[in-house]
């Protein structure tokens, strides 16, 4: 299974640093930024481990990248 997995990591990781932080990632690129699962980056926004996701539509909840880059920067 980790063979399946890593083409869509780095699939997720591609570009992340070219993103302005006005940007908004989804769930996968946040799981392969945290090297973690889908579930794990869930749970972690749940009890405040990263920041929150927002709602974007009815369909699309994702990540800000700016948020993302300062609480990886303060060891979140």
């Amino acid at each position: 299974m980790e063979s399946t997995d890593a083409p869509r990591t780095n699939k997720a990781l591609e570009g992340f640093d070219k993103l302005p932080n006005s940007a908004f990632v989804r769930v996968d690129t946040v799981a392969a930024l945290r090297n973690c699962s889908r579930a794990t980056t869930w749970r972690h926004a749940k009890q405040g481990l990263i920041p929150a996701p927002r709602k974007l539509s009815a369909g699309i909840t994702a990540w800000n990248v700016g948020e993302l880059r300062a609480a990886m920067a303060g060891g979140q």
